[in-house]
């Protein structure tokens, strides 16, 4: 029996200190100034355990780690769950639909 979908795409507002980071800001010449700063991610697991995750420094990223507030359900719930494939496609989708927006986003 197939196993029902169960990976994430997940979005995370990163403090805007972030912006001091020359890799960041050169990661997003196209950020408009007031937009939020965010780190798009997937996940087998719920976007709050991994969230949680990233925060205690399991399998981390470092701007996560280290600038991450707080979850954004509101950018990412509508696609969840999805089979892994859709899930990784969704991410880097997700990425490039908020920069166009103005966002400056991180991805690992």
């Amino acid at each position: 029996m197939a196993r029902r979908p169960h990976y994430h795409v997940y979005v995370v507002e990163l403090s805007d200190r972030v912006w001091n980071l020359a890799r960041f800001r050169r990661a997003n010449p196209g950020y408009q100034l007031g937009k939020p700063f965010v780190y798009v991610g997937m996940t087998g697991l719920d976007p709050d355990v991994r969230f949680d995750k990233h925060k205690a420094g399991i399998q981390s990223n470092r701007y996560v780690l280290e600038y991450g507030l707080r979850l954004v359900p509101a950018l990412y719930e509508r696609y969840n769950p999805m089979p892994y494939e859709a899930a990784r496609e969704m991410e880097v989708e997700l990425g490039i639909m908020l920069r166009k927006a103005g966002f400056g986003v991180w991805q690992a």
